[in-house]
């Protein structure tokens, strides 16, 4: 797909730098957000209308949210391949919905270390569903944009008013920006980690 229109998306950001602005400008457009914790709650708070996770996976969030977006009615609609057929008949049958922008930044575990908590305190800053979610949109570039930092929003703004959608070209600097960034998340935490040895 050569430009990819926005009509559903998932934010989910510890970085809230601009999220609000994003968020109105998505809404704007007509598009669906869905969105988790306090991320929600930013969000309704700034006046949008916001789908809960725990809705669409009709789960909860668990385990103090360690939970929240592992499961399937989540990860189908990112992984889809919109072009293949089979994987539309699959969503159609389980009457799931495909997404289109996955708006996630990580846990900021540097500032874990940086504050020098001890390993168990240390370790719940290691992101897991971020970097799960992140990592399954840039696989999929060709059917969802990633957008894995607060700096890219003003030029995916301009993409979407140029465009009418995302470009291809886009959506490959994103998912390689992506896989560079979780890259140097997963040494950082190997390296914390390495150190209590």
């Amino acid at each position: 797909m050569e430009v990819l229109p926005i009509k559903r998306a998932i934010l989910s950001v510890t970085d809230k730098s601009n999220l609000a602005e994003l968020a109105r400008f998505l809404q704007a457009q007509g598009v669906e957000i869905v969105s988790t914790g306090g991320t929600k709650r930013v969000l309704e708070e700034a006046g949008i209308k916001v789908t809960s996770v725990s809705e669409i996976t009709r789960f909860p969030e668990i385990l103090n949210g360690r939970v929240k977006t592992l499961h399937p009615h989540i990860h189908a609609g990112v992984l889809g391949d919109k072009d293949n057929p089979e994987h539309v008949k699959t969503l159609q049958e389980l009457a799931l919905d495909f997404f289109d922008l996955i708006c996630v930044n990580l846990y900021n575990f540097a500032q874990a270390v940086e504050n020098s908590l001890d390993l168990k305190a240390a370790i719940e800053q290691i992101d897991i569903g971020g970097p799960t979610l992140l990592r399954a949109g840039a696989k999929n570039f060709h059917s969802v944009c990633v957008l894995p930092h607060p700096k890219f929003y003003p030029e995916f703004q301009k993409e979407w008013e140029t465009h009418q959608g995302i470009s291809l070209e886009f959506r490959l600097k994103m998912a390689a920006y992506t896989f560079e960034m979780t890259s140097k998340y997963d040494a950082m935490i190997a390296s914390y980690l390495q150190k209590h040895l």
